[in-house]
């Protein structure tokens, strides 16, 4: 059975109901919040039953999936109560659209074993990225306090040291930024990426740094996930504390507008580590997972 939830009551129902299982359902979680919120990205949620679901998929409409070879557009957004059972629902092709270049992102690595799967019957290539899953305190505070290991946060500290105000001017992307984000993200560097930060720095709030000459220093956006995502700093800049600034400055616009503030880390990355531990951001118990699909 697939169920396509409509109206602003279903999905809100949804998003009380995925509450319970945060951190393991962030990815759908925030991508929900837009979606109550205006759905700029034009999503749809789908579950295998309702209202007590197993799984459930965020993604496009169909007409927004044109291009088969644009995995950024073609996202799958996954959650599972019980990711030994959701085979069936995701091998569905009025679930998930096997003959496209896809990508599915999860923060249950527990979802693997089915997504290789499904992979393997379909031949598809799958590249697995499992990185480090970042939340912010406040975030913890209001949507998960139960948490474990995050009673002792310090209200109020984990502020970024002042940017030298004659230098730089803190402020929002424009879409002009958008081929330079796309040279330094680990994910870009394509034309297909590229429009995708575009359409990000359109419809959602984003923060950066300008220099002494009023070009991009420093910077961070955010996804149809409601993630803080593709943060960079200009070799010439770095090490002077710009994205733990632009983060800081980012989280607060966040904040502010209710959403969840969440972000991820790649294990190698020490020095965005480093800055996330700087902001008390937490390190949570279940990873960031992406899975790249190609077909064979």
């Amino acid at each position: 059975m697939i169920v396509s939830l409509k109206g602003a009551q279903m999905l809100q129902m949804l998003e009380k109901s995925l509450r319970k299982y945060l951190p393991e359902s962030i990815k759908v979680y925030g991508t929900l919040y837009h979606m109550i919120h205006g759905n700029p990205f034009n999503l749809k949620a789908l579950v295998d039953k309702w209202p007590d679901f197993n799984t459930v998929v965020v993604r496009p409409q169909e007409q927004d999936m044109a291009d088969d070879l644009d995995y950024y557009t073609n996202t799958y957004q996954i959650y599972s109560k019980d990711p030994q059972e959701c085979r069936e629902f995701l091998g569905s092709s009025e679930v998930i659209n096997w003959k496209q270049h896809l990508q599915i992102q999860s923060s249950q690595s527990r979802l693997n074993e089915a997504i290789q799967n499904l992979a393997s019957i379909r031949s598809f290539q799958v590249k697995h990225s499992e990185n480090i899953l970042f939340v912010t305190p406040e975030t913890i505070k209001n949507l998960f306090p139960s948490l474990p290991d995050t009673k002792n946060i310090l209200p109020g500290s984990g502020k970024p040291k002042a940017i030298n105000q004659d230098m730089f001017k803190l402020s929002s992307l424009d879409v002009t930024h958008a081929a330079l984000v796309n040279k330094f993200w680990l994910f870009g560097g394509n034309e297909r990426s590229q429009r995708f930060i575009e359409r990000c720095i359109k419809n959602f709030p984003s923060s950066c740094i300008l220099g002494p000459d009023g070009a991009l220093a420093s910077w961070t956006l955010m996804d149809q996930t409601g993630e803080m995502r593709m943060g960079g700093t200009m070799p010439e800049y770095r090490a002077q504390g710009l994205v733990t600034y632009v983060v800081y400055s980012q989280d607060q616009i966040m904040k502010e507008r209710g959403f969840p503030v969440y972000s991820h880390t790649d294990k190698s990355n020490t020095a965005m580590q480093k800055m996330s531990y700087s902001l008390q951001h937490v390190p949570m118990p279940c990873a960031w997972n992406q899975w790249k699909c190609v077909p064979m």
